[in-house]
């Protein structure tokens, strides 16, 4: 069964959303290593392994991705764009922003930094999408 493209880009907002606390899981493994303290817990970030702050600052830029996206694919559901372009849009920036944590913790910048490209760019895709669908 192939889900249009409308609802893949409604269930591609619910996958980018748990993408968000994947690499959150790998903060709490750190956290629980470095010896967590609930009363200050941003204070632990120093103390933290170096995979786990990454982990943190991979974190983080998934909400700002996050955002983003939304706002795309929003903007592609509203505009009913519809297509393999638009598809393949949704799916490459959550199989980037999957790698991207990934490639974050792993310390391995070169293939980071092509993630973050690719999920650019597949934002730029749906929000080009929708613009052009509007004339």
């Amino acid at each position: 069964m192939q889900l249009p493209t409308s609802a893949l880009l409604l269930y591609g907002i619910v996958a980018a959303a748990v993408l968000v606390y994947v690499p959150f899981l790998v903060v709490v493994y750190g956290r629980v290593k470095a010896g967590y303290d609930i009363a200050a817990p941003r204070a632990l970030f120093d103390k933290l392994p170096a995979y786990a702050q990454r982990a943190t600052w991979a974190h983080q830029n998934s909400f700002e991705s996050f955002s983003l996206f939304t706002a795309a694919a929003l903007m592609a559901h509203v505009t009913q764009v519809d297509g393999p372009l638009a598809t393949g849009a949704v799916l490459a920036y959550l199989s980037a922003r999957l790698l991207y944590s990934s490639f974050y913790i792993l310390n391995l910048p070169i293939l980071r930094s092509l993630m973050f490209g690719i999920g650019s760019a597949s934002i730029a895709v749906l929000m080009i999408s929708s613009l052009m669908q509007l004339s």
